[in-house]
């Protein structure tokens, strides 16, 4: 076992105060029982600082601090990019997408499907959900937490696997997605403190005792190959990261898509106690965006430089917190990269259990439910669903660059997804038959491409396929000369806060800067 007493007594005093914090305040009053709002979406109360830190704690998983590290260890700073971009998409879905969601009041993404279009739509997509939510997202973080358990601690996977289960399903199956948020507080000082604390010894030893500053420069001359985020064609990266395309292609569908229309992300949104707090969360959601490749990318190319012995991309970050960290210290970041897999399991689970209880159970079994019958239905579904990604998860160690295998196979539904979301929001005359064709359409049309191309890079490939899918929409809606259930969208709905405007012009000009700065 790579950890020393002091290590685990700090790893397992956070485990307890996650865990406490979490019964605690899943707790209810005397006598009262808990309804479906309050578990599915916090009674509709989280201020705009818990939805920031929810939002940023579900997202950073290991297959950030794990994949990203390891995409930043084989192909370098272009991996920024994903993070950087996120930025901006938070911003565009907080001010485009937010405001729509919030005024119909729904609680799950596939009811928005179902009062827009209609029932076979919300169900396809509620189906497409659940699939690529438990058999990719939640197994592929399992797996990459466990991986880095069994490296540092020596844990075996399997056991690491259940144990992180273990973890995430007491408090958050219980809680719902108020116990999520809350404990996502935490979480979020854990794992940007302790991600902080390992770039920063990282860059301290390149430095050879003259500081980080210096550290940084050194890694700079020393990986000067690393350091670029548009890749030409001549780069081994340039498939997963294809030039330009990364800016202005195929990665805003997945980008867009992410960030506005996934229940695992949005739902923290929905929660929120109004517009202006909802997007003000996401504002604050982007400045920390800004942050994260200094956490998750910068410590795997310092793997690079620090020529790490490495089989596999993926230990790059797992070898830095066993081989460079001191006694303490390791133990604060292994608990911060635990914190970032635990909230993401719970965030993930809550989502699956939402869409699985209101979209397919409350819809086709047992349309007159009652709450405490939702609720316990969530808690199963919640249970359910970690059970059959323990069983996947360790199937996933072929893997070598695990995030892009998260990437690419979500590709296969998030071009049709988005097509969809938008025709809703902006094509009055797109159909119920328009929606299903494009999430079918998505596919299809991203299998042949893969069959038939394959020298095209999955994000074109998406890029490409949303083209497609928006083409079958208003192929399909030209013939409709009504609007069908299409509520009118008013421009007043867009509008933002003064503040909301100033600080998201803050982040367009450091982005502009980041990509000046290292074209």
């Amino acid at each position: 076992m790579n950890i020393s007493t002091i290590d685990l007594i700090i790893f397992i005093a956070y485990c307890l105060l996650i865990l406490l914090v979490g019964l605690y305040v899943s707790r209810s009053s005397k006598g009262e029982a808990q309804d479906a709002n309050n578990y599915f979406l916090a009674g509709r109360g989280l201020a705009w600082w818990a939805i920031g830190a929810s939002i940023i704690a579900s997202n950073i998983s290991a297959e950030q601090f794990v994949g990203m590290s390891g995409s930043g260890y084989a192909i370098g700073l272009a991996m920024a990019t994903y993070e950087w971009i996120a930025a901006l998409g938070l911003l565009i879905v907080a001010k485009f997408f937010i405001p729509v969601f919030l005024e119909k009041k729904i609680f799950t993404m596939p009811q928005f499907l179902e009062e827009r279009f209609d029932r076979r739509v919300k169900t396809v997509m509620a189906f497409f959900w659940l699939a690529v939510f438990i058999f990719i997202n939640l197994t592929s973080i399992l797996y990459l937490g466990a991986l880095t358990i069994e490296n540092i601690m020596g844990v075996p996977m399997l056991a690491g696997i259940i144990g992180l289960a273990a973890f995430a399903g007491i408090y958050s199956i219980y809680g719902g997605l108020k116990a999520v948020a809350l404990t996502d507080v935490i979480q979020v000082v854990f794992l940007i403190g302790g991600g902080l604390i390992t770039t920063y010894i990282a860059l301290d030893m390149l430095g050879n005792g003259e500081g980080v500053i210096s550290g940084f420069t050194n890694l700079c001359e020393q990986a000067e190959d690393k350091f670029h985020l548009i890749l030409d064609k001549s780069h081994p990266g340039y498939m997963d990261l294809p030039g330009v395309s990364v800016i202005i292609g195929g990665l805003w569908v997945a980008n867009l898509y992410y960030w506005g229309c996934n229940q695992y992300i949005i739902q923290r949104a929905l929660a929120a106690k109004s517009v202006s707090e909802a997007q003000n969360g996401m504002l604050f959601a982007g400045f920390i965006k800004l942050l994260i490749p200094l956490l998750v990318v910068i410590p795997g190319i310092a793997a690079f430089a620090l020529n790490a012995p490495l089989e596999k991309s993926d230990e790059a970050y797992p070898w830095l917190l066993s081989n460079l960290l001191p006694v303490g210290v390791k133990g604060i970041a292994f608990a911060a990269l635990t914190a970032a897999i635990v909230s993401s399991l719970a965030s993930m689970m809550n989502s699956i259990s939402t869409i699985f209880t209101m979209d397919i159970y409350r819809s086709y079994f047992r349309p007159k439910a009652g709450q405490t019958e939702l609720v316990r239905t969530g808690r199963w579904a919640s249970a359910v669903s970690l059970l059959v990604a323990v069983c996947i998860a360790p199937l996933l160690s072929g893997l070598d660059q695990a995030f892009h295998y998260i990437q690419e196979f979500t590709g296969f539904v998030s071009p049709g997804a988005l097509a969809i979301f938008l025709a809703g929001f902006f094509y009055r005359r797109a159909t119920a038959n328009g929606a299903l064709s494009a999430a079918l359409g998505a596919f299809v049309f991203s299998a042949l491409l893969k069959i038939l191309c394959p020298a095209l890079p999955w994000m074109d490939r998406m890029g490409i396929v949303f083209l497609l899918c928006c083409g079958l929409i208003i192929m399909l809606g030209r013939r409709n000369r009504s609007s069908g259930q299409c509520s009118a969208i008013h421009a007043s709905l867009f509008h933002t806060s003064k503040l909301f405007n100033i600080f998201s012009c803050i982040i367009i000009a450091i982005l502009i800067g980041f990509y000046w700065l290292w074209w």
